[in-house]
């Protein structure tokens, strides 16, 4: 699957993340499967479950990847389970996967997913997600997006700049 863009959809594992939160991330899933992109993310529930299905629900693509040593762990919506045994730490994988990240909600661990991207390089949009500041001053790294359209057609754009070569089909 070479030029097809791989975008993370992060945010809270609590199936309880927020009616908001879960809506977007399956409009986040629909329209990234859509637009022919790869779902990534760490495979279990609440938002990384509604991306995952709203992807599926499109004939999208799902990869996720897992904190623990068992696939059977996954969400019923990832195709491509990949264990880990990494616990959190995971969260790197997830996002060094992707060619941009979207950040939807989130408690701790969907900041330190949105801290390894930003170190990566890898490009974060943000949906009613964390803001970020450096001695009390506001820090515009995350890219932010109104809802679930805005923020994949944020995330695609800026993943073909991280992607796009000078013989890729994204260029």
């Amino acid at each position: 699957m070479t030029g097809v863009p791989y975008v993370a959809v992060v945010g809270s594992d609590d199936p309880s993340a927020g009616e908001r939160a879960l809506t977007v991330a399956l409009e986040v899933g629909r329209a990234l499967a859509r637009r022919g992109a790869v779902v990534v993310c760490g495979g279990l529930g609440g938002v990384m479950e509604a991306a995952c299905r709203g992807a599926r629900e499109e004939g999208g693509s799902t990869v996720g990847l897992l904190p623990g040593l068992d696939r059977r762990e996954a969400n019923a919506y990832v195709q491509v389970a990949l264990p880990t045994g990494l616990g959190e730490a995971r969260n790197a994988l997830v996002v060094r996967a992707a060619d941009a990240v979207i950040a939807v909600g989130g408690e701790l661990g969907t900041l330190s997913e949105i801290a390894l991207a930003l170190k990566a390089g890898t490009p974060v949009v943000g949906v009613d997600t964390w803001e970020l500041s450096k001695s009390g001053r506001a820090v515009d790294a995350i890219d932010r997006a109104d809802g679930a359209g805005d923020a994949v057609e944020r995330a695609l754009a800026r993943a073909r700049r991280q992607t796009a070569g000078p013989s890729s089909p994204l260029a």
